[in-house]
C-alpha cells in the first residue's frame, strides 16, 4: 500500500529561499511554493495543507498578518504554521509563538535540524488530530478507550518535551534521566513519610509524567543562544533566565481547555521554580526557603545532577563521584538540605540507573 506523502506550502518573497527550501524537503515531502502571503490564501481557499512554512518579512503583507489571517478562519486555523525568519530577537519570536505559530527557525538554516523540527510537528498534529478525533465519539468509548486516552496524552506530552530537547543539541536525553532519577527520589520521600502532607497525595507515574514539561520554556530561546558553545553574554543569560516563565504560560495555556488540572499544576511548578535556589539567589522570581514550592526544590536537584554529569561543548562531563560532591557543597546554598540528605543516600541507586552511554538503563 502506497503511504500518502504529507504536504507542506513554503511561503517566502526570495526566490532562492525557495528554491532551496523545496529542494530541501521535496525529497519527503509535497511542496508548493509562494513568493507571497496572498497567493498563499488564494490557493488555501481550494487545498489545505499539512503544514506552512512561512516567512515573516514580506512585503505588502508580512507573515504576522498572514498568520492573523489563518488562525480567524475556521478551514485554516489548525494548519500548523513554522515561521522562517532572519530576526533573532526573543520579542520577534515570542510575538510569532503568541499569534499561534508552532515554532521558529533562523534563517539561513540548517536542512537536518529542519527536517527532523518538521517531522516532530507534524507527528504531534497527527496525534492531537486522532485525540480530537476520539474525542467526538468520547461518549460511546469511554469505559474501553479510557487508557488509550492516557497513553496518548503521555505520547503527546512526550513528543512536546522532544521537540524542545531537539533544539537543544547539547542536552540529548536529558528529559528522560531528570525523570527516572525524580522517581528515585520522590519514592524516597514518601518511603520516609517526609512533606506527608503534600506526598501522600501524590501519583508517583503521574508527577514524573509532569516532570517532562519542565523546560518546555525553552522553546522560545534562540537557537543561537540554546547551542552556543562558549560562556553566554549577560543579555544572552538574561534570555535564558525567561524561560521558566515562558514555560510556566505555556502549560497554563494549555490548561484553559481541560478541567482536570492536576496534571498541569504539577507540569507548571516544575517548569516555573526548578532553578530557585535554597537561599533565594535563584530564578526567576528569587525564591527562598520553604518559600519555593517542594517539587520545584526536588527537580533543581535532578536537574543540576543531570547537568553535571553530562558531557556539553563548554565542559566535560563530571563523575558520579564528582556530582555528588558538588549538590552535597550545595546543602543550605543552593538546595533544601533534607532533600540533599535523601538525595545524598539514593545516590548510588541513581548511578545504577546509567548505563555505559549515558541512557537510563
Amino acid at each position: 500500500m502506497t503511504i500518502k506523502r504529507k504536504s507542506i506550502f513554503l511561503v517566502d518573497d526570495a526566490p532562492t529561499n525557495l528554491a532551496v527550501g523545496s529542494e530541501t524537503l521535496g525529497e519527503y515531502y509535497d511542496v508548493l511554493t509562494f513568493d507571497s502571503g496572498a497567493r498563499l490564501l488564494k490557493i488555501l481557499e481550494k487545498a489545505i495543507p499539512d503544514l506552512i512554512l512561512l516567512d515573516v518579512a514580506m512585503p505588502e503583507m508580512d507573515g504576522y498578518e498572514v498568520i492573523k489571517r489563518l488562525k480567524s478562519k475556521p478551514q485554516t486555523a489548525c494548519i500548523p504554521v513554522i515561521f522562517l525568519t532572519a530576526k533573532n530577537d526573543a520579542e520577534s519570536e515570542l510575538e510569532g509563538l503568541s499569534l499561534g505559530a508552532i515554532d521558529y527557525v533562523t534563517k539561513p538554516f540548517s536542512p537536518p535540524r529542519l527536517l527532523k523540527r518538521i517531522e516532530v510537528h507534524l507527528l504531534v498534529e497527527a496525534q492531537r488530530q486522532e485525540l480530537v478525533h476520539f474525542n467526538d465519539n468520547l461518549q460511546q468509548m469511554v469505559d474501553a478507550k479510557t487508557q488509550t486516552v492516557v497513553e496518548l496524552q503521555n505520547a503527546v506530552l512526550k513528543t512536546m518535551a522532544e521537540l524542545v530537547e531537539c533544539r537543544d543539541i547539547t542536552t540529548g536525553g536529558h528529559i528522560e534521566r531528570t525523570q527516572t532519577y525524580l522517581h528515585i527520589l520522590l519514592e524516597s520521600i514518601q518511603e520516609r513519610g517526609m512533606f506527608a502532607n503534600e506526598t501522600a497525595v501524590w501519583n508517583l507515574d503521574l508527577v514524573c509524567q509532569s516532570a517532562q514539561l519542565h523546560d518546555v520554556g525553552k522553546i522560545a530561546i534562540k537557537d543561537s543562544v540554546l547551542n552556543k558553545p562558549g560562556k553566554l553574554t549577560d543579555e544572552e543569560f538574561e534570555e535564558v533566565k525567561a524561560h521558566p516563565v515562558f514555560g510556566a504560560e505555556v502549560i497554563e495555556k494549555i490548561g484553559e481547555s481541560t478541567t482536570d488540572r492536576t496534571f498541569l499544576e504539577h507540569a507548571k511548578i516544575f517548569a516555573l521554580t526548578h532553578h530557585e535556589k535554597w537561599d533565594g539567589s535563584g530564578y526567576p522570581n528569587g525564591l527562598k526557603g520553604e518559600g519555593i514550592p517542594l517539587l520545584g526544590r526536588i527537580m533543581a536537584i535532578v536537574d543540576v545532577y543531570d547537568a553535571l554529569v553530562s558531557k556539553r561543548p563548554y565542559k566535560k562531563a563530571f563523575t558520579h563521584a564528582e556530582a555528588v560532591k558538588i549538590i552535597s557543597d550545595g546543602r543550605g546554598t543552593h538546595f533544601d538540605p533534607a532533600l540533599v540528605d535523601v538525595f545524598l543516600d539514593v545516590a548510588d541507586k541513581i548511578d545504577t540507573e546509567l548505563s555505559p552511554t549515558g541512557v537510563p538503563a
